[in-house]
């Protein structure tokens, strides 16, 4: 499968990671995911090291993530992750009609604090699209946010009922757009950012 890449140096990968692939195996130890894509693809190039990654996307997300080359690597940049260094956006189609054209959702997690930070960049007849900065990294943060303040995203299925909603689609519309920290090693800092993908700007051009 090709998976874009997006950035690489002696210390990092950072790909694209498309809709439909799990990063690592869950506990039913599933044999293809987007780490054993990358690091068989390693292998069959006869390459020693192998990649690590340092954060997760769902399953049904898409959009960037990074990768260290080593374990000591991957520590520092999930320690950044950790320290909250690491500045993330996503792109997020979710139902309806937002109230406020930017704001913040902050019902904890889990007991958990959680903050995400959200402004309605585009406003269709039956959904918003949004662009969401998690500010914390809780699993599942941004869905159970926008299902919380009573807006989920379009696809949604674990955290709503699809049949709640007409507006419908085959996956989650959650796309991991861009990317800023510090490099662990260089101490350069990096921006980076993914376009929409295919299905999600199809999606888009057909709605009114």
């Amino acid at each position: 499968m090709n998976i874009p890449i997006v950035y690489e140096d002696d210390a990092l990968l950072i790909v694209d990671k498309p809709s439909g692939l799990l990063v690592i195996p869950t506990p039913k130890k599933e044999q293809r995911t987007l780490t054993s894509i990358l690091n068989d693809d390693l292998k069959a190039r006869g390459i020693a090291y192998r990649v690590h990654p340092c954060h997760r996307l769902d399953k049904e997300t898409s959009g960037l993530i990074i990768y260290a080359k080593g374990k000591s690597v991957q520590q520092k940049m999930m320690q950044e992750f950790h320290g909250r260094m690491v500045k993330k956006s996503y792109i997020a189609f979710v139902q309806g009609a937002l109230d406020k054209p930017q704001g913040e959702i902050k019902t904890p997690i889990d007991g958990e604090s959680a903050l995400t930070r959200y402004k309605v960049i585009q406003r269709k007849k039956d959904f918003s699209v949004v662009e969401a900065m998690p500010v914390t990294g809780r699993t599942n943060q941004l869905r159970i946010h926008f299902k919380h303040i009573g807006h989920p995203i379009v696809g949604e299925s674990k955290f709503a009922f699809r049949k709640d909603f007409a507006l419908r689609f085959r996956r989650l519309c959650l796309h991991a757009q861009s990317l800023e920290f510090t490099h662990p090693v260089t101490g350069k800092t990096i921006s980076l950012s993914s376009e929409l993908p295919k299905d999600l700007t199809d999606f888009l051009s057909r709605q009114s």
